[in-house]
């Protein structure tokens, strides 16, 4: 089944984005690789889902996938290694 059809996995409310919330995206996408990430309308009242998730995606090491309405998709950025 596809990511866009599934339900969220990390679902984000008033707290905001707390350091646990950080960590349990973090361990997500240690599990799954793709992270399906739900947005309530408390905290979107207060910033952009667009700004949200990309800080998300700047403190998981990841890349933003998609964005529809309060709904985004990270997925895990490749390791790069050093020669």
């Amino acid at each position: 089944m596809n990511v866009i059809h599934s339900k969220a996995h990390v679902q984000i409310g008033k707290a905001g984005l707390t350091e646990g919330v950080i960590e349990e995206v973090k361990r997500q996408l240690e599990d799954r690789k793709i992270v399906k990430i739900r947005f309530m309308k408390s905290i979107t009242k207060e910033r952009d889902v667009k700004d949200l998730i990309e800080e998300i995606a700047m403190k998981t090491n990841s890349k933003v996938e998609d964005i529809r309405g309060r709904t985004a998709v990270l997925r895990k950025m490749k390791n790069k290694r050093r020669v």
